[in-house]
């Protein structure tokens, strides 16, 4: 019995990590220079973009005009309004998995869900790209050859900014629920063996 339940247990505390990706940034990007103590931070959630104070986006869009970087506007970006949507996908098959509890479905949800979030960080340097290379030509400030991409994970120079770009505890929370998905996966796959030979014995 307890073999039985353990992966269950496990994928439980999956799919609650992964819950979790409603409640905290998944990114968080801070832009540092001497003018703005403590910081400019931006937060990457899975369904919107914001800051540490209100009116952070704004600010930073303000910043961009003069270089030429493209404003952010959250609610033209496709990303946040699937995302959510494929989250909510991945849950309720989380829940079907559990019910299951077969080795192939542990074995499913761990794949795709690895893939999703390696497209998920893919498409996110994609979009870091574009931000930092597709500059409008009429911009008050041009530096000929020169991009503001921000690094997708890391610390940069960029002009007098100081710019970090790490996981926020959003990011932190989906790494886990793939790693323990991958786990209760493990001890399903360990436990087969152990079912089948109870159920021979008992026959």
């Amino acid at each position: 019995m307890k073999n039985f339940l353990q992966p269950r247990i496990i994928m439980l505390a999956s799919l609650i990590c992964l819950g979790l990706v409603f409640f905290f940034p998944l990114w968080q990007i801070t832009l540092e220079a001497a003018q703005f103590p403590g910081g400019l931070q931006l937060h990457i959630w899975i369904n919107k973009v914001s800051g540490s104070e209100k009116n952070i986006v704004q600010n930073v869009n303000i910043l961009n005009h003069y270089i030429g970087m493209q404003a952010i506007h959250p609610e033209s970006i496709p990303e946040l309004k699937y995302f959510p949507i494929i989250t909510y996908f991945m849950l309720g098959f989380g829940v079907l998995t559990i019910w299951l509890n077969k080795t192939w479905a542990y074995l499913s949800w761990f794949i795709l869900m690895a893939v999703l979030g390696t497209l998920g960080i893919y498409d996110f340097y994609l979009w870091l790209y574009d931000y930092g290379h597709n500059l409008d030509p009429m911009a008050p400030i041009k530096i000929e050859g020169m991009s503001f991409m921000p690094p997708l994970f890391g610390e940069k120079d960029l002009l007098n900014f100081y710019v970090k770009s790490y996981p926020h505890w959003g990011g932190v929370f989906l790494g886990l629920s793939i790693i323990i998905s991958g786990l209760a996966f493990w001890r399903k796959r360990r436990a087969v063996p152990k079912e089948k030979a109870s159920y021979l014995s008992t026959n």
